[in-house]
C-alpha cells in the first residue's frame, strides 16, 4: 500500500536529506521531486485560499491583502489578487522556504533543474 505524503512533510524531509548529500545527481534527484512537492503545495494553499475568500467582498478580500503585505494594484483582478495571497501564504510556509535552503544546496554543488542548454 503506497501512502501519499504531503507536500510540506515532503519537502522538509527533502530538504534534510540534502544537507547530508553532495553528489550532484542526488540533490538533482531531491531538487526534481522537491519542486514537484513545491508546486503540488502552491496548488493545495490555491485551492484553500480560493474556497475562504469566495464570500468575502472585494473589500474584504482587499483588507485581507492588505493585512498579509499582497498590494490589490489598480488594474489587478480579483483572481490575480487572489492568487497573489495564495503564493504570499505558501512563500512564507515552511515548506515553501525549506524548498528554498534546497535550491541553495544543490546550488552550492552546481547543480538545477535548467539543462547548460537552456541557460
Amino acid at each position: 500500500m503506497t501512502m501519499k505524503t504531503n507536500p510540506t512533510a515532503l519537502l522538509l524531509e527533502l530538504a534534510a536529506q540534502a544537507q547530508r548529500a553532495s553528489d550532484p545527481d542526488t540533490l538533482h534527484d531531491l531538487l526534481s521531486r522537491g519542486h514537484r512537492a513545491w508546486c503540488e503545495g502552491v496548488a493545495d494553499v490555491q485551492a484553500g485560499v480560493d474556497r475562504e475568500t469566495t464570500s468575502l467582498s472585494d473589500a474584504e478580500l482587499a483588507e485581507r491583502c492588505a493585512a498579509a503585505c499582497v498590494p490589490w494594484e489598480k488594474g489587478m483582478t480579483r483572481s490575480e489578487a487572489v492568487s497573489a495571497l495564495a503564493f504570499m501564504t505558501w512563500d512564507a510556509a515552511p515548506a515553501a522556504m525549506s524548498y528554498t535552503e534546497l535550491a541553495e544546496r544543490a546550488a552550492h554543488f552546481g547543480v538545477c533543474l535548467l539543462g547548460e542548454e537552456v541557460l
